[in-house]
């Protein structure tokens, strides 16, 4: 770890850890904002990428430029040999059985309405029910909404305490046999919440309940391994994780996929097409139609190799620490009231300032250079659950260090007293 830091602790994980070089990978943090140092602090919405991200995204779009699949020539073999690495890549950074079992969508929110609208139309009915948590984001509530006024299926709802954790005696009492899908984040993208998911998938799994994890602020932050977490479905998005945007992944287990009907027609996901009678292309291929985005895949593929080479265990044990600095900092200003106080948390750091409308923060935090997220975070039950308008939320990842959580403080200090 870099000798400059004042985050505590003695984790053997980070005993070379070295930030200051992390640093110089990306790019844009070295760029100024209103003549002030970048501070990027807004991971949870986007995080950015390093320098090797961008260079493939370059290299594939100057030399391999190729619609993948079916063309017999060099380039668009070339362009489907990386095109189907990058998902073996994502098998395996998950610990998914086969690259089958990965399929590439638009992001996160495309992976939630892809179940919905397949799983959802096949084995829901009527009177079915499917239980989310108060603490998640509107595409893990609105995608199942439209379902049920599709066919008349019902949402529950695991309340949460003032903590933000789950409070599981609820969500047992849910459980019943109407309930066809479980589905939750795995960490919330406003409370940091880690959620004890292994436990909510054995108690779904009991009744023969699937269990959607939404993994949007999961796999860029912690290891995560499907197949010991024993989910059946897994979303997450590229622009989370050092990826590009426009780029996600829907890991299911073969067994629901293989069951479940193509989510859009045409292109890649066709397997003999006449005008009486369509059969459909084999896993992963059934739920790809159109053209995918080839060049975001590969660099999401990049984005993995970058992540796995320093270590997501070294990375999750290094936000860790960012976030207790992050926390005892904050703590100590009058005023200043967090959100969500689990211990088990992420590198997320939700909070409210006196009176101070988060949006007002927000704008004078820009104009020191300090980029964090205000509103209501697409999670407007959430924020109706706190009584609550919207919260500052202040969002780490493995390039941000102890002098930018500084920062936010000192900024935090003159935002209160411009409204003194």
């Amino acid at each position: 770890m870099s000798t400059t830091t004042k985050i505590k602790g003695n984790n053997a994980l980070l005993k070379d850890w070295n930030v200051e070089s992390i640093r110089k990978d990306f790019p844009i943090l070295t760029r100024q904002v209103y003549d002030k140092p970048l501070v990027y602090l807004d991971n949870a919405a986007s995080s950015q990428m390093p320098q090797t991200v961008i260079d493939r995204l370059v290299a594939y779009h100057s030399h391999e430029h190729a619609n993948v699949h079916r063309g017999i020539h060099y380039l668009s073999q070339k362009a489907t040999t990386a095109f189907e690495e990058a998902r073996i890549k994502v098998q395996n950074f998950i610990g998914a059985d086969d690259s089958s079992e990965i399929i590439w969508t638009g992001g996160t929110t495309d992976a939630i309405n892809l179940v919905a609208q397949t799983y959802g139309k096949t084995f829901m009915k009527e009177g079915d029910e499917i239980i989310i948590s108060e603490m998640e984001h509107h595409a893990n509530i609105v995608s199942w909404q439209i379902l049920c006024e599709q066919n008349g299926a019902r949402l529950k709802v695991i309340p949460i305490d003032d903590n933000g954790d789950l409070i599981l005696e609820e969500y047992e009492n849910l459980l019943n046999d109407r309930t066809r899908m479980v589905a939750i984040t795995h960490i919330s993208n406003v409370l940091g919440t880690i959620n004890p998911v292994k436990e909510v998938i054995s108690m779904a799994h009991e009744k023969d309940i699937p269990v959607l994890l939404d993994g949007a602020q999961g796999a860029p932050h912690i290891p995560v391994n499907v197949k010991e977490l024993d989910c059946d479905f897994y979303a997450f998005s590229g622009h989370k994780m050092q990826g590009p945007t426009g780029i996600g992944v829907l890991y299911g287990k073969r067994k629901w996929l293989e069951k479940m009907p193509p989510y859009r027609g045409g292109g890649e996901m066709i397997d003999k097409v006449t005008f009486e009678k369509t059969t459909y292309n084999d896993l992963p291929f059934k739920f790809e139609a159109g053209t995918p985005s080839i060049a975001a895949s590969i660099a999401l593929g990049s984005a993995i190799d970058y992540l796995e080479n320093i270590g997501m265990n070294r990375i999750e044990a290094y936000e860790t620490q960012l976030l207790e600095y992050a926390t005892e900092v904050l703590q100590h200003i009058d005023g200043v009231k967090i959100i969500g106080t689990t211990n088990r948390k992420s590198s997320i750091i939700s909070f409210m300032i006196d009176d101070i409308h988060p949006h007002d923060v927000g704008t004078l935090l820009d104009r020191q250079g300090i980029a964090i997220r205000t509103g209501h975070h697409c999670a407007q039950p959430l924020m109706t659950r706190f009584n609550i308008p919207a919260t500052s939320r202040a969002s780490f990842a493995l390039f941000n260090t102890d002098k930018e959580i500084d920062k936010l403080a000192e900024g935090i200090k003159k935002v209160q007293q411009i409204f003194a």
